[in-house]
Parts: C-alpha cells; structure tokens; sequence
C-alpha cells in the first residue's frame, strides 16, 4: 500500500484510529488538527511502530490562512496523496437558542466549509491522476433532525452521495462513514461522560471497529458507510416513524 493520506482531526479519537490503521497498511501520512504538541505525539508512536513518514501540519481550518496550507499540500503534484480523511469536528448543545451564534457560525464553517474546500483541493490532482479516495465523517445524526450538528452532517452525507455517483465513474470514490456514539472522547470532552447520557451500553462503538468498517466501505466504492448492523436498523426506522418521535429520540445523548 504505497500511498499517502491525509487526516484531519488526527490528534485525537476517529482521527488517530484512522492514522494507526492506514500506519498499519503501510500509507504515509500527513496528521491535521490545531494541536502541534499532541500531533507530535502521534506522529512519533506511528514513525516508531509502523516505520512510515507522517508529516505533521497543525491547523484551524475555520481560519483561512491556515487552512490554506492543508489545501496547497492537497493540490501539490509533485507529492501525491492518495487518500483524504476529513474528520475534524465538535459537537455543540442542542439549545441552538442559547448557543453562541459566532460558535455556531464556526461549528457550520469546520464541518462543512472545510471539507468542501479539501475534497476539492484533492479532486484536482486525484482525478488527473485516475484513482483517489475521499472519507468524510458524518455521523448517523445527519440522518435525523438533530439540531445544527445533524444538519451539517446531513450536508456531508447527502455531498458524499452525490460526489461519489459523479467522480467514482473516474476512479475518485467519496464516502461519508455515519457512526453513531463511540467510545473516542468525543463526548467527554463535552464534559458528559458516557455513563450519564443516558444512552444505552449496547448503542455504543467502538473506535477500531468503526474505522476498520469505514476503510472497508471506502475499499468498495460505497457512499455511505454506517459500522454495525443496529445502527443500520436505527436509520431504516427513522424513515416510517413520525418526525415529532425521531426529534425526541435524537434528543438523548450528545
């Protein structure tokens, strides 16, 4: 597996699974997210386990100028990369009446200005090339109405699909992986430990599993990718359940 990937959000959670797994395979790698020092750490267990190159470029990719230089490495020729992980992102609390409109504005410009920017700085370059592989992580709340984050992950998915129908015909598959609740630290960086959301044991995943889904999915040529069978059967039933039910439901949780 000669290829280079580049993963945002890779400091910590899905991002850091996706780059021990693509280690793992053999790709070099390219870790995005706006921590340098915990980038680092990463990079240097990865060099030391896996014998392979990672890059480190710390960004914010909600402001321009730095996100500007993911891009320009994204559309660089001379060193080709094979494979895009936008994973960067945060939840926000769902009383979008209270929260910070100049956060949500930046909640909106990193989980949907960004990647949209990425895929189509990489598209360039993987399509000259005839292959290419673009992974965007949704999550199963685009699928329901869930506030400002299952509407920007609506966006990724519903992009994703598209996307992949129109380049996949020219070798560039794109994928959008909708976990639901996994074990990454996620949720408690929201200050809500797993064990008092509410949400039952068995509703959650676990990082290595989903990630190893997704890379399969993504191996396939599939749109969309949602790891475990019950996740799937969740998604079905929100389609015949009325809407005031699935809004209550997505209530639970983060």
């Amino acid at each position: 597996m000669a290829r280079t990937a580049l993963i945002t959000g890779a400091s910590s959670g899905l991002g850091a699974e996706f780059a021990r797994q693509l280690a793992e395979r053999g790709a070099d790698l390219i870790l995005v997210a706006r921590d340098e020092d915990a980038l680092e750490s990463v990079a240097t267990s990865l060099r030391g386990r896996y014998g392979i190159g990672v890059q480190v470029l710390a960004a914010d990719l909600t402001e321009p100028e730095q996100r500007e230089k993911v891009v320009e490495r994204l559309e660089d020729d001379e060193r080709p990369i094979e494979i895009l992980v936008n994973n960067a992102g945060y939840g926000l609390p769902l009383a979008f009446e209270r929260n910070d409109i100049e956060e949500e504005a930046r909640h909106l410009a990193l989980h949907v200005e960004a990647p949209m920017r990425l895929a189509h700085a990489a598209l360039g370059p993987m399509l000259t090339r005839g292959g290419g592989r673009i992974i965007n992580v949704a999550s199963v709340a685009g699928f329901i109405p869930r506030g400002t984050y299952g509407a920007v992950k609506g966006w990724v998915i519903s992009f994703s699909r598209w996307a992949n129908v129109r380049y996949g015909p020219r070798g560039v598959t794109v994928t959008a992986v909708c976990p639901g609740f996994v074990h990454t630290g996620f949720h408690e960086r929201l200050g809500l430990p797993p064990g008092d959301e509410g949400v039952p044991r068995l509703m959650w995943l676990n990082a290595p599993d989903v990630v190893r889904a997704a890379l399969r999915d993504a191996a396939r040529g599939r749109a969309v990718s949602i790891p475990s069978l019950r996740y799937k059967l969740l998604i079905a039933l929100t389609r015949v359940v009325p809407a005031s039910i699935v809004v209550k439901a997505g209530e639970t949780g983060r």
